[in-house]
């Protein structure tokens, strides 16, 4: 790694011919050939099964969540660092939007309809160089996370989100959270007391929170957390905010719950510690099912494997034609990990990849919500996958490839870019 650059000395500046030795090295120019081309993908289309789409109505109301987030860091010594995230419940009606002027709808228009449609959280998360008075940053950060599921501007209802899938409250039955990790003696906690918010530890007698239960804290270091817990959080709350609608519309208009569509920006999964809620969301479909209920469910994956996968072999696929990924395929053509151990997605997803083709410009890897667990899907164990996929085209947006639009709304009210907003962000923090 190179010296960096200081305010009185420059930093240490690259070899320009670095290069040669690498290419001239035996080993490399080896190992190079070893590496498989994959120019002819058309030989693994038959592979998949490629469906018509099917005639059938649209779900005209659909709940979209999106997030961002933007990490500001200072320019001098000592080094601050902070991140700000926003995440967005959008509620979109069909019928509301396509009375605007579809290439350029006016903006008092969209903001009109807009105003009284969306929710939005926000919070900033200390990484580095942060004093919180008197508290150790690990500790610290544990309570602001703590105190912004709590958001009183939402009425804490991500929070009692997180609740009702900790302890299964749609059973009416009064059962323990989900067990982990200790933030303080690191021993393993059988969960917290049905309903609880806090607990102490069984063992050191300190105090945890419910929120300890999603495992930020195994990322964290004493006085340091990395970025890669700000998309956690991310992605969790995204999680929480569409399974908010889902929950109220559950407990107060459970007879139109057949006829939303819940989107998701990104794929149906949680990894890692994060994958704890992702047990307990599988046992709600499954609830909800058999007393004659579909929660139907998409995640919209706009980059990745996946995506590029799709983009390499779309130009042979037919118009208006889906299929379903089972493991086989996802792990010989597209992970190229055909010897995995363990089923692809066990412990992680809650829905089941799906490829969409509309047109040239228009394809869609989705995932698409399940009944149960399974690593090789047909089409009767999504669901309400042909519903779910017929609304599709009543979304679709040109203004990107392959964008749906209750997704663009969404992340123009979610994004903060990096100028001016973080530009902004910086001045606000003073950092």
């Amino acid at each position: 790694m190179p010296y960096s650059a200081s305010k009185k000395l420059g930093g240490e500046i690259a070899s320009k011919l670095g290069h040669l030795e690498i290419v001239k090295n035996p080993l490399v120019r080896e190992i190079v050939k070893q590496l498989e081309e994959d120019s002819n993908l058309q030989k693994i289309i038959p592979s998949l099964e490629w469906r018509p789409l099917p005639e059938k109505d649209a779900l005209k109301i659909i709940f979209v969540v999106d997030g961002s987030y933007q990490v500001v860091k200072s320019e001098r010594y000592p080094y601050k660092e902070v991140a700000f995230i926003k995440t967005v419940l959008l509620r979109y009606n069909h019928n509301e939007f396509e009375k605007l002027d579809p290439v350029t709808p006016h903006p008092m228009a969209l903001r009109d309809i807009l105003s009284n449609a969306a929710l939005y959280h926000a919070t900033v998360l200390p990484l580095r160089g942060i004093k919180l008075k008197e508290k150790q940053l690990y500790h610290a950060l544990r309570e602001i996370i703590f105190t912004s599921f709590n958001d009183s501007t939402l009425k804490g209802e991500p929070y009692n989100t997180l609740k009702w899938l900790a302890y299964e409250k749609w059973t009416g039955e009064k059962t323990r959270s989900p067990k982990f990790e200790c933030p303080h003696c690191k021993r393993e906690i059988p969960g917290l007391p049905y309903n609880a918010d806090k607990d102490l530890c069984p063992y050191c007698k300190e105090e945890v929170y419910l929120t300890d239960m999603i495992g930020f804290h195994l990322e964290m270091d004493d006085d340091y957390a990395p970025e890669s817990i700000v998309s956690a959080y991310m992605l969790v709350h995204e999680t929480l905010m569409l399974f908010t609608a889902i929950r109220i519309i559950w407990e107060n208009y459970i007879e139109r719950i057949n006829h939303v569509l819940f989107l998701k920006d990104g794929p149906l999964s949680l990894r890692g510690q994060y994958s704890k809620l992702v047990i307990p969301v599988r046992k709600f479909f499954k609830f909800a099912l058999d007393r004659g209920y579909r929660i139907h469910v998409i995640g919209q994956e706009k980059t990745g494997l996946f995506v590029d996968h799709f983009k390499a072999i779309q130009e042979n696929v037919p118009d208006n034609h889906y299929a379903i990924l089972n493991e086989s395929y996802i792990r010989s053509e597209i992970q190229h990990n055909p010897r995995a151990k363990e089923p692809y997605g066990l412990r992680t997803n809650y829905g089941g990849k799906v490829f969409l083709k509309l047109s040239k410009n228009q394809f869609y890897v989705l995932n698409v919500a399940l009944k149960e667990y399974t690593s090789n899907p047909e089409k009767t164990d999504f669901i309400g996958l042909e519903d779910s996929i017929s609304t599709i085209p009543l979304l679709k947006n040109y203004k990107h490839e392959n964008a749906l639009t209750p997704i663009v709304l969404a992340n123009g009210i979610a994004s903060l870019s990096s100028y001016p907003s973080a530009t902004i962000l910086k001045l606000f923090a003073g950092i």
